[in-house]
């Protein structure tokens, strides 16, 4: 199978790319490095030592055709779906934080303007190149937002005034990236109802973890951000642990969110395209488990305290967040398990590992030290 990969320098787009690679794809891949330079812009970078993408294509005997180029581009988009032969294309070229698209009116049209685009680029040039390419597009588990009532896999069976149907299930995205997300999900529905485009949308968790057996096997990491614009929570505790600062809760720290580690994220990815979607949209609600803030903040310490004998203290902070800070939160993930998925690596696994590989990389953690504070507020 031929996979273009659209972001593939990113923080899953590499590892997906060596699994891939590993196990006899055909892997191409697009990126134009933004993400490098928007960490730049804010004063990061990765908190783990990584290649260039060349030179770690060269310790890969240069096994990705890769191609220079934004997705934004609609001629570059057809461009390179042609010249590829893909028969699958994973996109996850796009702007991918929601504190970066709250900072300002520019980051935020930023954000809308270009994940839109780039999203409507792939759609177009796949009804015009070739309708049986199977789209796997990258979307958010926070595009549901946290209503009261549980959260199933992008449809809902609705009764109302005598009558019945399935509709999508309402998003309420709480930042302009999760909205450009949503109107991702909305595109590529019509795309499919339209055209009958095989299309496999991911509603994915939050993703931790430094390492995938690929990685550790071809000693090439990928990406690991830790600053309050680009690091995920778990980053964020770890790199605090590590370098002897208090964690930092946002507000009561009972807020819900679905986490995945790496290795689990990969291998999702991995059992979609080999389960493609056959002119429907199927939406895949990615996740492992589910916890509050609290609950990652106590484990981060324990594991910590327990292995190195070094206390860490737990603040919590002004939530710099607009959202609910103690909510019902329950989604389900049974498209997932219907195709295979089976956990890897847990929330407890993956701690330790994460704290040796960023203690190895301390002196870079201490000199981001801070960035990792909330300075974007919402409000």
């Amino acid at each position: 199978m031929k996979v273009l990969i659209l972001g593939i320098d990113g923080y899953i787009g590499f590892p997906l790319a060596l699994r891939l690679l590993d196990r006899g794809y055909e892997v191409y891949g697009a990126d134009n490095f933004y993400t490098r330079r928007r960490v730049k812009n804010v004063g990061s970078k990765s908190a783990v030592k990584i290649n260039s993408f060349a030179t770690r294509n060269k310790k890969l005997n240069n096994a990705i055709k890769f191609y220079m180029g934004d997705v934004s581009n609609p001629k570059f988009v057809y461009d390179i779906i042609r010249d590829s032969g893909a028969d699958a294309i994973v996109h996850l070229a796009e702007q991918r934080s929601a504190p970066y698209s709250m900072i300002s009116l520019k980051t935020a049209t930023e954000t809308l303007d270009k994940n839109i685009e780039s999203t409507m680029n792939i759609i177009y040039a796949v009804k015009d190149l070739n309708r049986d390419i199977h789209i796997v597009k990258l979307g958010s588990m926070g595009e549901y937002g946290t209503p009261n009532i549980d959260i199933p896999e992008g449809f809902l069976d609705v009764q109302f005034h005598g009558r019945s149907d399935k509709l999508p299930f309402p998003r309420m995205g709480q930042s302009w990236y999760h909205l450009s997300k949503i109107f991702d999900t909305y595109n590529l529905m019509l795309a499919n109802r339209i055209w009958g485009l095989n299309v496999s949308d991911v509603m994915q968790g939050v993703v931790y973890g430094t390492r995938t057996p690929e990685i550790t096997k071809y000693k090439l990491f990928t990406r690991f951000d830790i600053d309050q614009i680009y690091g995920t929570v778990l980053n964020r505790f770890i790199s605090q642990a590590v370098i002897g600062y208090p964690l930092t809760v946002y507000g009561k720290g009972d807020q819900k969110r679905a986490f995945l580690s790496l290795e689990d994220s990969v291998e999702c990815l991995n059992l979609i395209l080999d389960h493609p979607a056959e002119k429907e949209y199927k939406v895949y609600n990615q996740f492992d488990e589910y916890y509050p803030l609290n609950y990652l903040a106590e484990t981060v310490k324990n594991r910590y305290e327990s292995i190195y004998g070094k206390k860490v203290s737990i603040n919590h902070v002004p939530n710099p967040r607009v959202e609910m800070e103690d909510h019902y939160y329950n989604p389900a993930n049974q498209n997932l398990k219907d195709i295979g998925y089976r956990r890897q690596r847990s929330l407890e696994d993956e701690v330790p590992v994460m704290i040796k590989d960023v203690r190895n990389n301390i002196n870079t953690v201490y000199s981001l030290k801070n960035v990792i504070k909330p300075s974007t507020n919402w409000r």
